[in-house]
């Protein structure tokens, strides 16, 4: 699906959505089409966005999805109910599992975390012997 769109800096919650719905619609653009220009384009403008908008602490990703959940007021269960395993939700709230790269993607949407701070190494608890 070939479009002429014009995109512009990202200045509004409504603009994001556009934005992060086209996106969806041609994140597997071929490489060297138009649609993947425009794909590079959105993300870059995506990112950018986010950045301001989400002022984030410098924690590891496991400090910030709590932070996060105390700003929206979630729980553990809503974490779950989004994820589909509150057994693994725990786990990873505990730092006793990593995230999951599906974690990862439905956390950062859920929180309005970007992905890339989900990605952050952290040092998992390990078991007693």
């Amino acid at each position: 699906m070939a479009t002429s769109s014009q995109w512009y800096l990202i200045k509004s919650e409504q603009d994001y959505e556009l934005a992060t719905a086209r996106y969806e619609q041609i994140k597997r653009a071929v490489k060297g089409t138009e649609e993947h220009k425009e794909m590079l384009l959105l993300v870059h403008l995506i990112s950018e966005y986010e950045k301001a908008q989400w002022d984030l602490p410098e924690v590891d990703p496991i400090e910030l999805i709590k932070i996060r959940m105390e700003d929206f007021g979630y729980k553990s269960a809503d974490l779950a109910k989004e994820y589909g395993d509150k057994g693994t939700v725990s786990k990873v709230l505990n730092y006793k599992q990593a995230l999951s790269l599906t974690m990862i993607r439905k956390f950062s949407k859920l929180l309005r975390i970007p992905a890339e701070a989900l990605i952050k190494e952290y040092e998992l608890k390990s078991h007693p012997a």
